[in-house]
């Protein structure tokens, strides 16, 4: 996003800068909403249109047109007249799934769709702002503004577990842990296709040059930082198969360009392609199984099932699974319930 500053307009209007983009020196032409769409989460072209008609999206400085093209190493810049949210946590009386709570620490297993940390067009219904009514004061490390607490994240649309610092020590030791890879993280995920063996999945992973929304995998280390994903078949179901996977680096959508990165996309993972039908038959009642698999599962089948870490006080060795969610177990049902039916014909 880069530094949000105040700009000064020559009619004395106060303007503050709510988003600055330096376009990358690879960038083609390309028309500024567009431009715009791949790297803001959540905005339509529409609206997109409507702030460059309103004249509040600056190139360089100066206002343009939506059919204005970007290029290499322009500074490309929303502003508006007030000042951008602040970072005070609003406390929020939203339930929390504690499975684990002491005076240093606690695990919550977050609900598909919750998201973690307050963010662009996400200031409100957070685990933060849940957290900030379950605590008086919780602490962030430097440099982790409106994240307090955290020492990891994992995605909207993905369930499962997540640890907390409740004071600065367990803060520390815990993020500590997350740096030597010492945490021991396993998910559940459906990928599609027959994924033959075990394995792993390596190497550089960095934001896409055309879409900053999306991860991608590069053999230079100067694009992106090194990740590992290992992986343990548990169930083949015909067209899709269910793993174990245990992460032993942790970056931004890791498993899920990891597994698109060798062609086997997460079921109804939209961002990687795996909301679309990619292996299996033409016909219509296929079809209508698998959108019916959509309908009970309605975002990437991936699962945070257990966590193990060593608690920074007891330093006793601690270790936290939680079941599958409904969403997830229907639609594994539903595929097994399949693939057996055609089995007995």
């Amino acid at each position: 996003m880069g530094d949000i500053q105040e700009l000064q307009e020559s009619d004395e209007q106060d303007l503050f800068e709510h988003l600055r983009i330096v376009v990358d020196k690879g960038q083609a032409l390309l028309r500024v909403d567009k431009f715009l769409m791949n790297r803001i989460e959540h905005a339509s072209r529409n609206r997109i249109q409507n702030a460059i008609a309103a004249g509040t999206v600056l190139v360089n400085g100066q206002q343009v047109k939506a059919s204005y093209k970007v290029k290499p190493l322009d500074t490309v810049s929303v502003v508006l007249p007030h000042p951008p949210r602040d970072t005070e946590i609003y406390p929020e009386d939203i339930p929390l799934d504690i499975q684990y709570e002491d005076d240093d620490l606690l695990v919550v297993n977050k609900p598909a769709g919750m998201v973690v940390h307050p963010g662009h067009n996400n200031y409100t219904g957070t685990l933060v702002n849940a957290l900030a009514y379950h605590f008086e004061t919780f602490p962030q490390l430097p440099g982790n503004d409106g994240r307090p607490g955290l020492v990891h994240r994992i995605d909207k649309d993905t369930s499962g577990l997540l640890v907390i610092g409740k004071n600065d020590w367990a803060l520390t030791h815990l993020a500590k842990q997350f740096f030597d890879h010492s945490i021991s993280r396993r998910y559940i995920a459906l990928a599609w296709g027959d994924i033959a063996s075990d394995g792993s999945v390596t190497g550089y992973i960095g934001r896409s040059a055309k879409d900053r929304r999306v991860m991608s995998m590069y053999d230079d280390p100067d694009k992106g930082k090194w990740s590992v994903t290992h992986y343990r078949v548990l169930e083949r179901l015909g067209y899709v198969t269910l793993l174990e996977c245990r992460l032993e680096t942790g970056r931004t959508h890791q498993i899920r360009a990891h597994f698109q990165s060798i062609g086997h996309p997460l079921f109804n993972d939209a961002v990687y392609g795996g909301d679309r039908i990619l292996k299996g038959t033409v016909f219509n009642k296929y079809r209508q199984f698998v959108d019916n698999c959509f309908s009970l599962l309605p975002r990437q089948a991936l699962h945070a099932q257990s966590l193990g870490f060593v608690h920074p006080r007891s330093r006793e060795s601690l270790e936290f699974n939680t079941p599958l969610p409904d969403d997830f177990r229907l639609c594994l049902e539903k595929w097994r319930g399949y693939v057996y039916a055609n089995l007995e014909r």
